[in-house]
């Protein structure tokens, strides 16, 4: 069966899974932007596989989220943060949110690695 796996072609476009989307606050139209946007820099990137976005409001923390980022940096695949509060989420030892400058709300983060760690 792996190797069924493994003959699939590659996706043609990445793919998003959203966490805490609702909760969030967020309007519609702004989030379908972010998303668009998100997806555009992906495939700029050269990147076609699955990637993760959390939607964080330090005002209101669903700490189950803190669990859902450690099982996703096992994975291996892009973790990014919407920040909807004042703070950004707290991480795992060695890691760090890098705020994507390129997009205008200052709100967007990508899970980076720290150097020497």
């Amino acid at each position: 069966m792996k190797l069924l796996n493994f003959l699939k072609p590659k996706p043609a476009q990445p793919t998003i899974e959203s966490y805490a989307q609702q909760s969030c606050g967020v309007p519609q139209e702004q989030i379908q932007s972010l998303m668009e946007w998100l997806f555009a820099s992906l495939m700029a990137a050269g990147y076609f596989g699955k990637s993760h976005i959390i939607w964080y409001d330090s005002n209101n923390p669903d700490p189950s989220l803190e669990q859902t980022v450690k099982k996703i940096v096992r994975s291996g695949e892009p973790i990014f943060l919407y920040r909807c509060g004042g703070r950004a989420m707290p991480l795992p030892t060695g890691y760090y949110w890098r705020m994507m400058e390129e997009h205008p709300s200052m709100r967007i983060y990508q899970l980076e690695v720290k150097d020497g760690e």
